[in-house]
């Protein structure tokens, strides 16, 4: 049995989900969601809520699938409703983001800026070397969050680079730390 799948995934007011043609979509103050249901997935609105089953719960495949899309259905209605947040660092001497009208320059030790172009879904902002994404879609602002990361990933012996706010690097030593007396 899956623990996630079997929670029902309540529908808070203001907000209208329906399944339509094996697709869930999802409205809300914040914006709409859809998403294509797997075939041995059944999903179903019932008293304001919404439950997923599969059919043969002892098959592990479909108790993964159970619980993925109960997940989904779960930041669906979180993310229309309240929204989801994600924080880059920029650490490095002369390393500095600006935000250039909706989209980011990055200056990251390469002999021209970077100019990342923010999709409309998310909205970005810089506060000294913290950039804040915000987007209702989880999916996409991560994948937007991973993008911006690897134009400048954090090195593993100084952390130079672009990094998650929450993030922990390990760091290597250097070549002094092999040399002994």
């Amino acid at each position: 049995m899956s623990r996630i799948g079997k929670k029902t995934i309540e529908i808070p007011q203001g907000v209208t989900a329906e399944i339509k043609d094996s697709v869930l979509t999802v409205k809300g103050p914040k914006g709409t969601l859809t998403r294509v249901i797997h075939p041995h997935v059944t999903m179903q609105i019932v008293d304001n809520a919404i439950t997923t089953d599969v059919g043969d719960k002892e098959e592990k495949k479909e108790r993964a699938l159970w619980g993925t899309f109960a997940a989904h259905a779960r930041n669906m209605v979180i993310g229309v409703t309240q929204g989801y947040k994600k924080q880059l660092e920029i650490n490095g001497v002369g390393y500095k983001v600006a935000m250039q009208g909706k989209d980011l320059k990055f200056e990251v030790g390469f002999s021209h800026p970077v100019i990342f172009k923010v999709p409309a879904e998310v909205v970005a902002s810089v506060d000294k070397n913290v950039i804040t994404l915000e987007s209702f879609d989880k999916e996409f602002l991560g994948s937007t969050a991973a993008e911006i990361r690897s134009i400048k990933k954090p090195e593993p012996y100084k952390g130079k680079g672009i990094k998650y706010i929450e993030e922990v690097l390990r760091h290597k030593a250097g070549k002094t730390a092999t040399k002994g007396a």
